[in-house]
């Protein structure tokens, strides 16, 4: 079993067929090397295919964190993402051509989605379909963490943004784009061995 620490260490996919994150400790959180905008150790191709387990994800997650974004694992057809949005901050009013579920851990702010407000805090889960124009404010007193799943990908699979104007220079220049493979359809992915009913690679 590989264990990894989160937000800043993630896991590096083995043929083991089980990867478990632990989200207990902070004493490794800022051990993890990056380079501007991007984590090396996360893999840049499709998934293989095994258990990514995250345990405590709902609970566990620590109160704060020093990353507006980080690409937690990217798949065929979704990507789960952890963010924190810090105290006075905003994700952004942006309209994606994915759907979007964002699970709130920590925290507590405002939605607003096709124009229409709503409160957010922990334990919340909001569901923004591809198109529609959204924008998460941070209301309280504490960072509002949240972790979300683009289906399908939104993001390069080793994107780590430090704060939110990283992410929206990476974003504008092009360089934070979702794999070719993350955007083909079933039919096309089944041709190519990619996905077999079998389960046998």
């Amino acid at each position: 079993m590989l264990k990894a620490i989160l937000p800043r260490t993630l896991p590096r996919l083995t043929s083991r067929p089980l990867i478990s994150i632990s989200l207990t400790s902070q004493r490794l959180l800022s051990q993890s090397p990056t380079r501007y905008g991007k984590d090396p150790k996360m893999s840049t191709g499709p998934p293989k295919h095994e258990m990514v387990y995250f345990p405590g994800m709902t609970t566990s997650l620590p109160s704060s964190s020093g990353e507006f974004r980080r690409v937690l694992w990217t798949g065929l057809y979704s990507q789960v993402v952890l963010m924190t949005v810090p105290v006075g901050g905003d994700i952004g009013d942006e309209v994606h051509t994915v759907d979007q579920a964002l699970t709130f851990t920590s925290g507590q702010g405002k939605a607003t989605i096709n124009g229409k407000d709503q409160n957010v805090k922990a334990g919340d889960l909001m569901v923004v379909p591809a198109g529609t124009q959204h924008q998460f404010v941070n209301t309280g007193p504490t960072p509002l963490i949240l972790y979300t799943i683009y289906s399908p990908a939104e993001h390069n699979p080793q994107t780590v943004h430090k704060t939110k104007e990283e992410g929206d220079e990476e974003e504008e220049n092009g360089k934070d784009e979702a794999p070719e493979w993350s955007r083909k359809p079933k039919a096309e992915n089944e041709k190519a061995g990619l996905v077999n009913t079998s389960g046998k690679y």
